[in-house]
């Protein structure tokens, strides 16, 4: 089982340290498409996205609070899915059709990591591969 969870963290967290690392290394062109979607103070919110996906999906790697990590991953997808895939918003059919894809995504990816919190506050300390237990407790 614990290794098998360790695989899952693996494959779950990839997506988001290759986000997280190009919102730092290619802040320049994130921030222009962020202030194109609209994202008020993208100067700023750009590189902090890219922090709070890091230290997020680092967390749930390492298994360092994995708990909060996952809470920090659920901070960053539900406001992405709404301000930068408003797919409701676009009259282009393409346009539209890839934001909504990726709204799906963030949702769908927001209720694993929601789950993941919910994993790791409740079976807490009993699950191995990890650095710490966890900070939150729902047992």
């Amino acid at each position: 089982m614990d290794v098998l969870v360790l695989i899952g963290r693996v494959l779950f967290v990839l997506l988001f340290l290759g986000s997280g690392f190009g919102h730092i290394a290619q802040r320049k062109q994130m921030v222009e498409y962020a202030k194109f979607k609209g994202v008020p103070l993208a100067e700023v919110a750009v590189p902090a996205s890219g922090v709070l996906l890091l230290a997020g999906a680092l967390s749930v790697l390492l298994g360092v609070w994995a708990d909060l990590g996952s809470l920090l991953l659920l901070v960053f997808l539900l406001p992405t899915a709404f301000l930068m895939h408003a797919f409701w918003k676009e009259t282009d059919a393409e346009a539209k059709q890839l934001d909504m894809i990726q709204f799906n995504k963030d949702i769908a990816l927001s209720g694993a990591s929601l789950m993941l919190f919910a994993f790791f506050a409740y079976v807490g300390s009993d699950l191995g591969l990890t650095l710490t237990g966890p900070l939150f407790s729902l047992s």
